[in-house]
Parts: C-alpha cells; sequence; structure tokens
C-alpha cells in the first residue's frame, strides 16, 4: 500500500509523537508523509528525514487545500485556539473539513474527545461535536479519535496540590482514566497508516478509572507526601482558580474538566490503545512514578 499519510499540527507534541509512531512502529517510508504546520522552519528536522513539510493555516482554507494535494489520508488534529467568545475553532475545522474533500482525500481522521454532544459541561465539546458533524456530512470516510484526558493534563494542578497538601476540585465521586499522550499517539498512528476504509470512532482511555481521592492516594504512595482533597462548588473553585492568576476565561475551562467528570461523561474505559496500536497503556500510578520529581519538586 503506498497511501500518502498528512498530520496537521505536526510542530505540536501530540502531533510529532503520530509522526514519529508512524516513522518507528508503523515503519511508514518518510517520503510517504506530509506534514503540515504554521511554521515549517520548527520541522527541519523532519524534512531532513525525508518527510514532505508543507505551510498550512486554519484560518486560509485556501492554504489548507493546497497543503493537502496528494494526500490520501488526512489527519486532523485539533487547533488549540480556544476562545469561548466565538466559533473561531469550530470554524477552523470546519475549514480543514472543506479543505480535504476538495483535495479528493479519501480518509479524514480527527482527534475529538469523550462524550462532546450537546449537553456536556466542557465549554468547548461544541467546537468538537461540530467537527465530528462536518466530516460525516462531508462523505469522506472517518476515524475520529475521541481522545480521553491525558496524564499529562494533572501537571495543571498537582504540583501546587502536593505543594500545599491540599487538592481543590468539584469533581466529586467521578471517574476519570487518564491516558498517556504518548499512547494515544502510537493508537493514532496505527489508525493513520492502517488503510482501514470503514468509518468508526474509538475512545482512547487510559487502563483504569480513578476518583480523585483516589488519584491523590496514589500521588501520597508515590510522593510520600499527604494530599487532601476538597471538594469545592463549581463556583468557589473557579474563584480560587483565579485567585491563583488564572485569566477568568481559562479558570471556567479548568472548572468544566471537573463538572465534567462530576457528570460521569467521561468515566469510560475502553481498550482502545492496546487494540488499536498492539502496546498496553501506561498506568497512571507508572506516569506518577516516571515524573515523581517534576510533581513533587
Amino acid at each position: 500500500m503506498s497511501e500518502t499519510l498528512l498530520v496537521t499540527g505536526a510542530s505540536g507534541q501530540l502531533g510529532r509523537s503520530v509522526l514519529r509512531h508512524l516513522l518507528d512502529a508503523q515503519k511508514i517510508a518518510p517520503a510517504r508523509i506530509i506534514a503540515t504546520t504554521r511554521n515549517p522552519e520548527s520541522l527541519a528536522d523532519l524534512a531532513a528525514l525525508g518527510i514532505t513539510v508543507r505551510a498550512a493555516d486554519f484560518n486560509d482554507q485556501a492554504s489548507l487545500e493546497e497543503a493537502f494535494k496528494g494526500a490520501d489520508r488526512v489527519l486532523i488534529i485539533s487547533t488549540g485556539d480556544l476562545d469561548l467568545k466565538s466559533d473561531r475553532r469550530l470554524k477552523q475545522h470546519q475549514a480543514a473539513v472543506a479543505a480535504a474533500k476538495a483535495a479528493g482525500v479519501s480518509h479524514l481522521l480527527y482527534t475529538s474527545m469523550p462524550n462532546p454532544e450537546p449537553g456536556s459541561p466542557v465549554l468547548f465539546a461544541g467546537d468538537h461535536y461540530g467537527t465530528e458533524q462536518a466530516i460525516k456530512a462531508s462523505g469522506i470516510a472517518y476515524t475520529i479519535f475521541r481522545n480521553g484526558w491525558y496524564q499529562e493534563n494533572l501537571f495543571l494542578a498537582l504540583p501546587h496540590a502536593i505543594a500545599s497538601g491540599k487538592w481543590y476540585t468539584s469533581a466529586g465521586e467521578g471517574r476519570i482514566a487518564h491516558g498517556a499522550r504518548d499512547d494515544m499517539a502510537a493508537a493514532i498512528a496505527a489508525g493513520l497508516a492502517s488503510g482501514s476504509t470503514d468509518s468508526r470512532i474509538h475512545t482512547l482511555t487510559g487502563p483504569q478509572a480513578y476518583t480523585t481521592t483516589e488519584i491523590a492516594a496514589l500521588v501520597s504512595e508515590v510522593t510520600g507526601k499527604p494530599l487532601e482533597v476538597i471538594q469545592l462548588p463549581d463556583e468557589a473553585l473557579t474563584e480560587g482558580v483565579k485567585a491563583a492568576g488564572v485569566p477568568e476565561e481559562f479558570a471556567r475551562v479548568i472548572v468544566s474538566f471537573d463538572a465534567n467528570t462530576r457528570s460521569g461523561r467521561i468515566s469510560m474505559v475502553t481498550d482502545a490503545i492496546e487494540t488499536l496500536s498492539g502496546r498496553k497503556p501506561k498506568s497512571l500510578k507508572q506516569f506518577l512514578e516516571a515524573n515523581k520529581a517534576a510533581l513533587a519538586g
């Protein structure tokens, strides 16, 4: 099979990991890979390997159409352009879907989130749901990866919580199966390289779901430091996050994650990572042990 595979957002952490797995685990020849980014110079190391590097701007559909030319399977990595006051990110994704159709792409792949349907407490869920709908309406065969929360996201809260001994949350007894970003990248690369023509949705999670209290117990076990979980209402948690210096819009996003966990909408555990990539996903305890120094200071 000689399909050409394209990865957008190739200079980001997920994009670079996907490309590495395409080369190493999937044994895809560099000449079959296109990597796109707004700043091609940032991918000089990939170009040196023989990967085709192209400029692509999600705010410019014409640039996307040009970048996607000759690509058979295109992975759209959701952009980080969050703006709760507009639908800018959704429009970016819709432009990418339209560009893929114009370029004659045969299979679209996209990084979404679990349960993005209307009613999700996550403030940017509508961007993902709208993009999924655009992909389905395009008529192009698709693979949607609904990426669970990364283990790396715990760096947002844990270092400060460990230092103070108190972890403020509004997640209640909700469970979440954090997964390693690199494990998800391995699964996505496998899906991109698979040649599958079926339209599918895969939800990617870690191997076990925990409550915040259970995560805190694991943290204490690994670091040797006590960590008390303090449950707050969403409003009080938002004020506390703002008081820590986080801008209000991002504070609201952070708290919406906890509300989502509390609602049970991200409690699922799947075997999709292992099924797609053939590798066992890293456990939360393994992640904490590997990052003990960075978390505990």
